[in-house]
């Protein structure tokens, strides 16, 4: 008899309704990423992010981390998949499929991405090899818990992020209004012309 039956664990190789769920939507989310970064459109890949984003919100509803669920919805997928939709339109990139968007780096992007997904996974395994979760103490998902941890130690990213994020939005916008005035003075020109 196994440690895990004696515990009253169903163990590892009977997985329970919520840990079946936990993978199907990591399915779904990784073919959305997948698709996020492979499409020609770059509306479609805006979109397929919003896909993506809201699959990692219902991963942590599934870790019963409802406040970091609710934070990636308002956040990633109302503001930045926003700001990044408006900078997609104020700067008059394509709506449908753009040949400049791809390249012929296929392979090496690739093979980047495989080596940095493995250097982060073993970074992380590494880092978290010896911690235990208490599951007997308070959620750590909770708001308090959460608000707690965020404020006290991570107040200068989040604030230094909302920054970048602002001066983002004034450069697209900055970027669209000096091509209108371009194309505005051109007709004005071309009139000239006429007369």
């Amino acid at each position: 008899m196994t440690l895990a039956a004696a515990a009253g664990h169903p163990g590892f190789l009977s997985p329970t309704g919520v840990e079946i769920a936990f993978v199907l939507v990591g399915l779904a989310t990784l073919g959305a990423a997948l698709i996020t970064v492979t499409t020609k459109q770059l509306v479609h890949a805006a979109l397929w992010l919003v896909v993506a984003l809201g699959g990692i919100a219902v991963e942590y509803l599934l870790l019963t981390a409802e406040f970091i669920a609710w934070v990636q919805v308002l956040i990633y997928v109302g503001s930045i998949v926003v700001l990044l939709l408006f900078g997609l339109m104020l700067t008059r990139a394509p709506i449908g499929r753009s040949p400049d968007a791809d390249s012929d780096n296929r392979w090496i992007a690739l093979g980047a991405s495989v080596a940095a997904a493995g250097a982060l996974v073993w970074v992380v395994v590494d880092a978290f090899r010896t911690t235990w979760i208490n599951l007997d103490g308070p959620a750590q998902g909770s708001t308090k818990a959460s608000g707690e941890f965020l404020f006290r130690h991570w107040v200068l990213p989040f604030e230094a992020l909302s920054v970048l994020l602002l001066a983002a939005l004034v450069g697209a916008i900055v970027l669209s209004r000096k091509d209108r005035r371009s194309v505005v003075e051109r007709p004005a020109a071309h009139r000239e012309d006429k007369s």
